[in-house]
């Protein structure tokens, strides 16, 4: 391990932990008491077995406050245990239950179930996608609709705090935030009509309607595994505007329980996020892993550059960590061993979706 590479990744993490900062106090935020909203909000919730969750979900929505015209739809997409049963026992108005017929042939079941849903928006408005394991705050809805207005926005994607319990969970959930608050220029991002300038997160992403129909909506992500960043990336290219948003007081979400769920959700997705390049985006995520990883292996062995760089990528991942609500210590200290981690689950996704063997929910994907 040369001390002149050692220097270089050690001065990437720096630069990294600096931009992680900067982004951190750019990071758009809503007020605590946002404006009661003028126009008609529908949330879109697309569900497949989430019996255990999705009567939480819902009673955080329906607690929204500052939205007098709210409207929720829960697209059914094909469960086989009680979550319809658990929507209809709700018994509040305004709540509708759609069932999803069968994706049609180039449609994965997510895109396919949000668009059933969006077609049920009927006003000018705000249209906002929520997934069954988020749970909002009750000011979340109007701050995402001031978000929009405010900043002339026509997808804004507010972070959930990431709940994680396990340890695996605490490795890898919180770096999702890490990554584009590390890599990201938000700024120029919000204002450049470049697609691939952009981060989302499907867990809870909020539209103005106009910007959704002019994107072409879910049609235009049909067969995206990662929909949420190409329904985003779709929004600019029809000249809209999509940046991410603080969005830890808003919302949480446990994603997944232990490393097995993660193995199995990462799997379905991660040969994706590499892009049309598999080679290009595996040589991202290795350079990504060198700077995290070698400047800590090299302070163990007493070098003082390799320290340097260590202690920069902890300083990054715990400026991320307190900008979007994760645990902050220990948990910054494992850094270098929560890129491993992640490796392993990219690795796994990329081999999984070359043999054809990738599933989720009992459908194929990729």
């Amino acid at each position: 391990m040369s001390g002149p590479l050692v220097r270089v990744l050690s001065g990437l993490a720096v630069a990294g932990a600096a931009h992680a900062a900067v982004n951190a106090a750019l990071l758009r935020r809503a007020p605590a008491d946002p404006p009661r909203v003028t126009h008609p909000v529908t949330v879109v919730v697309p569900v497949r077995d989430e019996e255990a969750g999705i009567g939480d979900c819902l009673a955080a929505v329906l607690a929204s406050a500052g939205v007098p015209d709210l409207r929720v739809v829960v697209v059914d997409d094909g469960s086989t245990d009680g979550t319809a049963a658990v929507v209809r026992g709700i018994g509040d108005p305004r709540v509708r239950l759609l069932t999803a017929p069968p994706p049609p042939d180039g449609w994965l079941g997510k895109p396919h179930a949000c668009w059933v849903g969006a077609q049920a928006a009927t006003d000018d408005g705000v249209l906002v996608f929520v997934d069954a394991d988020v749970r909002l705050a009750p000011g979340a809805l109007a701050a995402a609709a001031w978000l929009l207005e405010a900043h002339g926005l026509d997808l804004v994607s507010p972070w959930p705090r990431p709940v994680a319990v396990s340890a695996a969970e605490r490795l890898v959930q919180p770096l999702s935030p890490w990554l584009w608050l590390t890599t990201l220029p938000l700024r120029a991002a919000e204002r450049s009509p470049r697609p691939s300038l952009t981060a989302a997160n499907g867990q809870f992403l909020a539209l103005t309607r106009r910007g959704y129909l002019r994107a072409r909506g879910h049609a235009a992500v049909r067969d995206q595994v990662v929909e949420d960043v190409a329904l985003a990336r779709a929004v600019k290219r029809a000249g809209g505007r999509a940046v991410p948003a603080a969005g830890a007081d808003l919302a949480t979400c446990r994603m997944y329980d232990g490393w097995a769920a993660m193995r199995e959700g990462y799997g379905k997705s991660l040969w994706s996020s590499v892009g049309g390049s598999p080679a290009a985006g595996l040589a991202a995520a290795a350079v990504l892993t060198a700077v995290g990883v070698v400047p800590a292996l090299a302070a163990l062995g007493g070098s003082r550059a390799g320290l340097a760089g260590y202690l920069a990528g902890v300083t990054g991942r715990a400026v991320a960590a307190a900008a979007t609500g994760s645990r902050v210590w220990p948990d910054a200290l494992a850094h270098p061993l929560s890129l491993l981690a992640l490796d392993v689950l990219l690795a796994g996704s990329v081999r999984g979706h070359r043999r054809g063997t990738l599933t989720w929910r009992g459908r194929a994907v990729g």
